[in-house]
């Protein structure tokens, strides 16, 4: 059994093929998946599981040195906002509007699905590097 913290068995393999400046997102319950991204559907029911709680998961195997938010995060859930932007000290935050964050959903390595019912709860996280 893994010691670590992440126990998703396709989870953990989507981000241990990652590479440099690859992405991987998370996704609240309702956004719109391209049909031909890979997909991880963890939703359960609404707010199980948050999407903090997989956030941190993912973040104690990747390594992160960019995250893309949705613009409209700012406005509609500060909250969230300030809860996730906490987890990246000095990493690169860049915000685009909403419609330019699901353009960018088909380069995803995966697109991981919450139960997550706040809005814009989306984050692009890419891939760094350990050395």
């Amino acid at each position: 059994m893994k010691k670590g913290k992440l126990l998703h068995s396709a989870l953990s393999h989507e981000i241990a093929k990652l590479g440099h400046t690859q992405t991987l997102v998370l996704g609240d319950a309702g956004l719109p998946i391209p049909p031909e991204t890979r997909r991880i559907d963890l939703a359960v029911t609404q707010g199980v599981p948050a999407l903090l709680s997989v956030l941190d998961a993912v973040l104690s195997e990747l390594a992160v040195q960019k995250i893309t938010l949705a613009e409209e995060i700012k406005t509609a859930s500060p909250e969230m906002d300030r809860s996730i932007r906490s987890r990246f000290p000095g990493t690169q935050i860049c915000y685009v509007p909403h419609e330019a964050f699901k353009a960018l959903l088909p380069q995803a390595a995966c697109v991981v699905r919450t139960g997550e019912t706040t809005s814009y709860a989306n984050v692009i996280l890419e891939s760094g590097v350990t050395f």
